[in-house]
């Protein structure tokens, strides 16, 4: 299994040039059992992870492209009439995918967003009472441009802490721009990726990942850090409970990703500041990442 998260893991480098940390963080949510979200400015490779990461697993994929005047039925789907039958028959939405790609998340209106709050937590669809559950595993990565405010919608608090994750790529260096224009050069493309890990076998990591052995005091040590948030007087709403429990699941994901089977504090503060920063609302416009950073540098390290 250990080789199967490197061929993944090379598999994407292939197409995302000097990203390893992301990839890492990327792989880190799909084996914690959660969803990733991308905050970035346009054209840094967010959606080229996303795609490349969906082509990677050999499972179903389905890309929504957000728009103001998309609609929740055309994400979860909806009963239409058939006349052959004389009854109403199900037509799925694109949320029935094991891989779903969701760019540019923020350009849909508050009432479609509102449509993933049930699939990405429980996984199910419900349409006219009926609840439908969508095939397993389930990933949701998202896309979103945190600096255009023209025709997007900001997400809810709610929404925000679906996900385990949150994380920006950045621009690449030089070095490695150069080695994207090398790679455009050479005619590589997302659509010549092969699967390389297959949906039984996501299954089987996430329960190794599952299996990793958390320490009392490192528990201690991830509630002092969640508990603090909501009593700092720099932060207005602090971080909830389903945060303390998708840091404790990206950090057993992280230390199986490394290579062992127990958790270590230092696997926690790589990453809380991707795992509780966007769950945070700060007072004043301060940042949440430097809110989070002074937070682990004031918690004692067991």
């Amino acid at each position: 299994m250990r080789e199967k998260i490197d061929a993944l893991t090379q598999n994407l480098a292939r197409t995302i040039v000097g990203k390893n940390e992301a990839v890492r963080l990327v792989i880190v949510a799909l084996l914690g059992g959660g969803h990733a979200l991308l905050e970035d400015v346009p054209g840094v490779g967010k959606t080229l992870l996303a795609k490349s990461l969906a082509r990677s697993v050999d499972g179903k994929f389905q890309r929504l492209q957000c728009t103001p005047d998309l609609l929740p039925t055309d994400i979860t789907g909806t009963n239409i009439w058939n006349p052959k039958s004389g009854e109403f028959s199900f037509l799925p939405g694109p949320v029935f995918a094991n891989v779903l790609l969701t760019d540019e998340i923020n350009r849909a209106t508050p009432r479609t967003q509102s449509a993933l709050l049930e699939v990405m937590e429980e996984h199910q669809v419900t349409v006219d009472g009926v609840s439908r559950s969508v095939p397993q595993p389930f990933f949701v990565i998202a896309t979103q441009n945190p600096i255009e405010y023209q025709g997007t919608f900001p997400l809810p608090e709610a929404q925000m802490d679906r996900f385990m994750l949150s994380l920006s790529l950045g621009y690449p260096s030089e070095s490695e721009e150069l080695q994207m224009l090398q790679n455009l050069q050479q005619g590589l493309q997302v659509a010549d990726l092969q699967p390389c890990i297959t949906l039984a076998e996501i299954a089987e990591l996430r329960q190794l990942c599952s299996k990793v052995k958390v320490e009392t005091s490192l528990q201690q040590y991830i509630l002092e850090l969640v508990r603090t948030t909501r009593q700092d007087e720099e932060i207005t709403l602090g971080v909830s409970p389903r945060g303390t429990v998708a840091l404790q699941k990206a950090t057993q994901a992280l230390a199986f990703i490394l290579g062992r089977d127990y958790a270590i504090p230092d696997d926690v503060k790589f990453l809380a500041p991707y795992v509780l920063s966007h769950r945070l609302i700060p007072r004043g416009g301060r940042n949440s990442k430097t809110i989070v950073d002074r937070l682990l540098r004031s918690v004692a390290i067991p």
